[in-house]
């Protein structure tokens, strides 16, 4: 790993703070769950609200034009995807836009498992049926079981819940499995609220994010994609998201669902939204430089774990672990009695798994998985 001018093992001390994440447990525990990581922000993000700060009137804002450019730019030269500024719908998070997706959808929704939790709630929430179809893991590899989500299909299905790349397998998604996905929407006429929050965390080197709406003219008209710059340049706390819906009907009724119900965007998320995307390039290539060194380090040390397997990490800074060898019912509870807060595998739909957060200095990661290595030999007969 080539030298980096941010200091991204630096540890900051987020237990005095607000945090949820470090507030969750006792000063006994490593809080290493929720997808939010313990770097500064970029230096262009956090010049920027110092400038609005500075300003001093936070009155009632909007969404400045200069930030509708820079996201089209940013599509353009990241993934190679044309939008429009019309196109784009600003959100307070990216859950509030799954959830509004299932309300704009009249009709039953499919989603694969395990997923990211707010996929299981949002369409109750929206009094809509849900229909979970497990991902196949085979090969060491996780991917979509299509004969599962033919079979699964009804006249009633109207919307699919994509995630892409995938929390928390990890996978980063490729143009041939899209591709055969997309198919299937066509075929079935669903609609697809793709959930890319993740997309700049590919971490396999040569690999460029493909959003779903980008494979074809089809796919675009029936796509709601959902993205935010608060995963990538650490910004959750400041809410803003957005969704691209390219199709006129389905973006007025996608629209149509937010009214009185959701607020307008935090003027200082806008304001880190266009600095990160316009000026966080450097840093995010660091970041990604060490998101990779994390990554094997947890996938080395996970291997000489007892009882403990998981896959490769293609995107995110999430490992999905399975501790089903250990024989212990709780495994969260487990890991916690020695040290280590992970999120439990229940919550994503996959009781017996944790998801452990790499993104954090290597001296808490290394801390981390050295409690978890004794846990587990402590299981051993």
């Amino acid at each position: 790993m080539s030298a980096s001018p941010f200091d991204f093992d630096r540890v900051i001390d987020r237990r005095s703070s607000d945090s949820l994440k470090w507030n969750k447990y006792g000063d006994a525990v490593l809080p290493m769950w929720v997808a939010d990581m313990d770097f500064v922000a970029p230096p262009p993000v956090l010049e920027a609200l110092k400038q609005r700060l500075d300003h001093g009137c936070f009155g009632y804002g909007r969404v400045p034009g200069s930030l509708l450019d820079v996201v089209v730019a940013y599509a353009e030269r990241e993934y190679g995807w044309h939008i429009e500024p019309e196109w784009i719908v600003w959100l307070p998070g990216l859950v509030p836009g799954i959830n509004v997706a299932c309300r704009a959808v009249d009709g039953d929704v499919l989603t694969c498992s395990p997923v990211y939790p707010p996929f299981f709630s949002a369409p109750p929430l929206s009094r809509r049926d849900l229909v979970r179809v497990p991902l196949a893991l085979a090969d060491g590899r996780w991917q979509f079981d299509f004969a599962a989500l033919e079979a699964a299909i009804t006249p009633q299905t109207k919307l699919l819940l994509l995630c892409h790349p995938h929390n928390p397998v990890g996978r980063a998604w490729r143009s041939d499995e899209l591709a055969t996905l997309a198919a299937f929407c066509k075929r079935h006429d669903l609609i697809v609220c793709s959930d890319e929050i993740h997309c700049d965390l590919v971490l396999e080197t040569g690999l460029r994010h493909q959003p779903f709406a980008s494979l074809n003219e089809d796919t675009a008209a029936r796509t709601i994609t959902l993205m935010a710059p608060s995963k990538t340049y650490n910004v959750p706390g400041l809410a803003c998201a957005f969704a691209v819906v390219a199709d006129p009907a389905l973006r007025r009724r996608f629209v149509g669902a937010t009214r009185g119900i959701l607020p307008d965007v935090n003027v200082f998320g806008l304001i880190a939204a266009e600095a990160a995307f316009r000026d966080g390039a450097e840093w995010r290539a660091a970041l990604l430089d060490v998101l990779r060194r994390n990554r094997d380090r947890v996938e080395k040390a996970v291997a000489g774990m007892p009882g403990l397997a998981m896959t490769h990490v293609e995107a995110t800074y999430l490992a999905w672990i399975d501790a089903r060898g250990l024989g212990v019912e709780d495994p969260a509870a487990f890991f916690m009695q020695a040290g280590v807060g992970l999120s439990d595998g229940a919550d994503f739909g996959s009781p017996g798994w944790v998801r452990l957060n790499f993104g954090c200095p290597i001296s808490t990661l290394d801390e981390g998985l050295v409690r978890m290595a004794a846990a587990c030999s402590s299981r051993r007969p």
